[in-house]
């Protein structure tokens, strides 16, 4: 994960936007929507991803953190697939949101390595 997020940190793949996104206020949007799509507020979630998740973290102790880098990852893919600029950033976060949302929703995610978007941290 290490690589991933210094890959992420200095930009370092795809054609570059002119305008990139700030990386510490992607962090923080990341951050808050991981904590609404999983319920974190609440004692036991009461969606599908939330529930699901709590699985993963039966599985794995670090399934938050490897979550948020694959979110972290998927972010700088849409970003770069649809040539965003500054101001798209919200439409970014809601297709990551989206996308993310559907495969912690999936039956086939008994794992957290068992996500689609998981294999952008080791490309």
């Amino acid at each position: 994960m290490k690589a991933s997020f210094r890959r992420v940190l200095l930009k370092q793949d795809g054609t570059r936007a002119t305008w990139e996104y700030p990386f510490a206020v992607a962090g923080i949007n990341i951050s808050f929507m991981l904590i609404q799509m999983l319920d974190l507020y609440s004692e036991k979630p009461s969606n599908l991803p939330g529930f699901n998740f709590v699985k993963l973290l039966g599985e794995d102790e670090e399934a938050f953190d490897v979550l948020y880098c694959t979110a972290f990852e998927m972010v700088e893919a849409q970003w770069l697939e649809m040539r965003a600029s500054y101001m798209e950033f919200n439409k970014v976060l809601q297709a990551t949101s989206s996308q993310l949302e559907r495969e912690l929703c999936s039956d086939n995610v008994r794992r957290i390595q068992d996500l689609s978007a998981y294999s952008l941290l080791y490309q």
